[in-house]
């Protein structure tokens, strides 16, 4: 890890987050707007995909998919991936809602059980990384002192050994 990423995020690496979440949502939003009233594929698959790609909904839903793309790559500068990733999921149930709301589509037992799955990873995800972040940081810290002392020609710092019966 550089050094880097071992500082803190800052409210800006979180609102890059939020911002990459909400525009790459709004993608998924634009672009299936853009694929809504078209004919089906079945004849001419390079006309169709053209016809896709011209429309505006779909030209504006890329380009929040690559803004989203850009803020969170801002955002993993200080957030860890393991945390950044999992983060993002909130989009699967905005999706689910958005579908619901927007183009009415239906909600099945096993589309619930699959998100509550969904969220529930993620809070164990968060909660298991939390838990394991000082460890993995003390050890960093350790590895940066000793590192230190060498290049100063000092001998590393002694660590409290507790002694077993």
């Amino acid at each position: 890890m550089s050094p880097a990423n071992q500082e803190a995020p800052a409210a800006q690496h979180w609102a890059a987050l939020v911002i990459a979440i909400i525009a790459s949502q709004a993608g998924q939003v634009l672009l299936k707007l853009g694929a809504s009233g078209l004919p089906p594929m079945e004849h001419d698959l390079i006309a169709s995909l053209l016809a896709q790609l011209l429309r505006w909904q779909t030209l504006v839903g890329l380009c929040c998919y690559g803004s989203g793309t850009m803020f969170y790559v801002v955002a993993l500068r200080r957030i860890p991936m393991s945390v950044a990733a999992p983060c993002t999921a909130v989009s699967y149930v905005s999706a689910t809602l958005f579908g619901l709301l927007l183009f009415h589509e239906t909600l099945s037992p096993t589309k619930i059980a699959g998100l509550a799955l969904v969220c529930l990873g993620v809070v164990l995800l968060a909660e298991i990384g939390g838990r394991r972040q000082p460890a993995r940081n003390q050890s960093i810290q350790d590895r940066d002192a000793m590192a230190r002392a060498a290049a100063a020609g000092l001998s590393p710092p002694d660590r409290a050994v507790s002694a077993s019966p």
